[in-house]
């Protein structure tokens, strides 16, 4: 994994906020505690995703990282960290429970419970984010298996921190053509690391069929853009038919066509209206948007919202058309 951010090359003063909105725009909303003075502050960190997942691998020096309550009660969307010690030794504090890491060993925690991240002698740590609902676990299944050391005495969590610490730097799949194939083995081997600690790997099929409404409207949004996303194609990639598909939706009182054509106008709606606005041919953002067809796009706009994309754009952006 190549680093995004390193420290070295980014004055003293403003290493501190360089540093948070790299975290905060790429990962998560958290306070962080630089121990060093400014001028000895040293972060080094790399980014990359597959899918849903994202990876940050980090060596820095000792830092305090806090997610308040205030942070957490205005999570957008909930998340499960998973925090793999590559050297040294870290803490992981949540819901009244602590656990210590040494190399080789992981834990989870959540976005929507506060928790703090110590890091006394510096950092050298991968960490993972999954959406909560990918996983599909308990509530309470994840309270009881957060902050646990998690390496001796399960193979499937040493085997985990392998895998994990293999993809987490691996920029072969992080864009490639072969990440998307990695996404779905890697949420089955996290749940699986977690049900086995919990003790009742049976926990795993209730809330598979519970969340799936959620995690189709999940992978709607993640494919929204999509010339090509179809009943077929999101019934696929659910093991699913389509029939089931429209059952399960439905039942959560959605229409899939109405459903990706309003977020679709709306996304488009917002470019139009947005910085960008001018810079792209009124067709071009419609295309980016999965409307191949402009002149489908400019009547389902109109329809929408009353103006025709040109019009709106004009509204927002005054002045020669070009």
């Amino acid at each position: 994994m190549s680093p995004v951010l390193d420290t070295a090359f980014v004055a003293p003063g403003d290493r501190e906020e360089v540093v948070r909105h790299a975290v905060w725009e790429s990962l998560v909303a958290v306070d962080i505690d630089h121990r060093p003075a400014a001028e000895d502050i040293s972060v080094r960190i790399g980014l990359g995703a597959v899918g849903p997942l994202r990876f940050c691998a980090a060596r820095a020096s000792s830092v305090t990282v806090r997610r308040t309550a205030r942070l957490a009660r205005v999570d957008e969307e909930p998340t499960v960290f998973l925090g793999l010690q590559v050297s040294g030794s870290s803490m992981v504090v949540q819901n009244g429970r602590e656990c210590v890491l040494r190399p080789g060993e992981l834990a989870v925690y959540e976005s929507i419970s506060p928790y703090t991240l110590l890091f006394d002698e510096g950092v050298d740590h991968h960490f993972l984010r999954f959406p909560r609902a990918a996983l599909a676990l308990p509530d309470r299944l994840l309270r009881d298996t957060g902050a646990v050391t998690l390496g001796s005495g399960n193979p499937l969590a040493s085997l985990a921190f392998t895998y994990f610490s293999q993809l987490a730097v691996n920029e072969d799949l992080h864009g490639g053509t072969h990440g998307d194939h990695v996404v779905e083995p890697s949420i089955e081997l996290l749940r699986a690391v977690l049900t086995t600690q919990h003790g009742n790997s049976g926990l795993t099929a209730a809330p598979l069929h519970a969340t799936l409404a959620l995690r189709i409207t999940q992978y709607l949004r993640e494919h929204l853009s999509d010339p090509d996303l179809s009943a077929a194609r999101i019934a696929a990639a659910h093991d699913i038919s389509v029939r089931h598909l429209y059952t399960v939706l439905s039942r959560s009182g959605i229409s899939l066509g109405d459903w990706i054509r309003t977020r679709r106008l709306a996304a488009c709606r917002r470019e139009l209206a947005g910085p960008a606005g001018r810079q792209r041919t009124i067709a071009a953002i419609g295309r980016s948007w999965g409307f191949t067809d402009a002149t489908h796009f400019s009547k389902a706009f109109t329809r929408a919202y009353g103006l025709s994309p040109r019009d709106w754009r004009a509204l927002h952006h005054p002045g020669p058309s070009g």
